[in-house]
């Protein structure tokens, strides 16, 4: 049965995480380099400053106690999870699930309007209840004792949501990461997800491209690997290089992933500092520097090549009804070509947003929602 759970960090904890920062000597940046050779150095150097004089923990932990969460060990490995039984009471149950460098936190202003949408000014018909489980090896989630990747965490999931939580079926939705383990619950787990909706098209179908879109698209998916992705070819190569180097340096921490939090969201209408505010990016941070996750959050890159990639054998597709919102402002992770999508997935949906990026419950948890809700209403 699961446990309750409430987040908390001691004092002496955080005095230590709080003097590593006090005490970090900051290394030559570029001058004018801004963002173009990493995280800015005056924008890590300002939130730093505010992180130590001005984050107020208390009131971070406060937040994060806000819903209900619990634990439950699945396969030896106690899985974190947050439940929100809304208005629907049992009767549309909807699992989120977070990617990297983000948490189950990623969620928060989206969870009240999911599940109490006539607190908000909309229909009760539209609320759902919610689980929003922390990946393993992130967050207050345990750690697994090597790679541990997106298919299996797709199992332990659909344990929690049928065993664990006895729901006969339900719903799933997922970016980044998440993207991809709602991907594998649709496919591998279909007889209880009724539909899934993803912001990122995690699976791809076997074979090569075959249509000049498709082509033009794996080839420039490849170019912003080539400009971008150093971070996913060293996570999935050598996570551990990462664990040795951000090891008691949450400065190191925090600016290996403030860079993926900029480079990421959509900056097309309003400045970094605009989309998400400093409290929502360090808590998002204390929750890789407190639980040690930084280490084994990077070690999911390995596992996903360890159980063989997101490829699917010949003839193999997700048959489950899926639906996919494009945001526009997502940029390393661009969708592919319909006619690609439609080979890995039963695509049903395919919502073109105005706004938003790769981070997009957080960024824009209003859009988010929207789309969410007409899509279950489909159903």
């Amino acid at each position: 049965m699961p446990t309750p759970f409430e987040a908390a960090w001691t004092k002496a904890q955080v005095d230590k995480v709080l003097d590593q920062v006090r005490a970090y000597e900051f290394p030559p940046a570029p001058e004018g380099g801004g963002w173009a050779y990493g995280c800015d150095a005056d924008f890590l150097e300002a939130l730093c400053g505010y992180w130590t004089d001005g984050y107020n923990v208390t009131t971070a932990l406060a937040t994060l106690n806000r819903f209900p969460q619990f634990t439950a060990t699945i396969e030896d490995l106690d899985i974190h999870f947050v439940h929100v039984v809304g208005e629907a009471q049992g009767k549309r149950p909807l699992l989120l699930t977070h990617g990297w460098p983000g948490s189950h936190f990623e969620f928060w202003d989206a969870i009240e309007p999911l599940a109490f949408p006539s607190r908000h000014g909309g229909d009760p018909a539209d609320a759902f209840d919610l689980v929003i489980p922390s990946l393993p090896g992130f967050g207050f989630s345990g750690k697994p004792k090597r790679p541990l990747g997106q298919r299996a965490t797709a199992r332990l999931f659909n344990t929690l949501m049928t065993r664990q939580l006895g729901y006969d079926t339900y719903l799933a939705q997922g970016g980044d990461w998440g993207g991809l383990v709602t991907s594998w619950l649709g496919l591998d787990h279909a007889a209880y997800v009724r539909a899934i909706h993803l912001n990122m098209i995690g699976l791809r179908p076997a074979g090569p491209p075959t249509t000049p879109e498709e082509i033009a698209w794996i080839t420039g998916f490849g170019a912003q690997m080539d400009l971008w992705g150093a971070y996913f070819r060293l996570q999935a190569s050598k996570p551990q290089s990462v664990a040795w180097l951000g090891a008691n340096n949450p400065v190191g921490q925090a600016a290996w992933i403030l860079e993926r939090f900029h480079d990421w969201a959509d900056l097309s209408a309003k400045p970094f500092e605009q989309v998400f505010t400093r409290d929502q990016l360090l808590t998002n941070v204390m929750l890789y520097v407190m639980t040690g996750s930084f280490t084994t959050g990077a070690w999911y890159y390995r596992a996903m090549l360890e159980e063989g990639g997101p490829v699917l054998a010949q003839g193999q597709r997700c048959e489950t009804p899926t639906a996919f919102a494009n945001f526009p402002g997502e940029s390393i992770y661009k969708p592919p070509p319909r006619s690609w999508a439609d080979r890995a997935y039963n695509i049903t949906r395919w919502s073109e947003m105005p706004r938003g990026g790769h981070f997009a419950a957080m960024e824009e948890p209003g859009l988010f929602v929207d789309d969410v809700r007409a899509w279950a209403r489909t159903l």
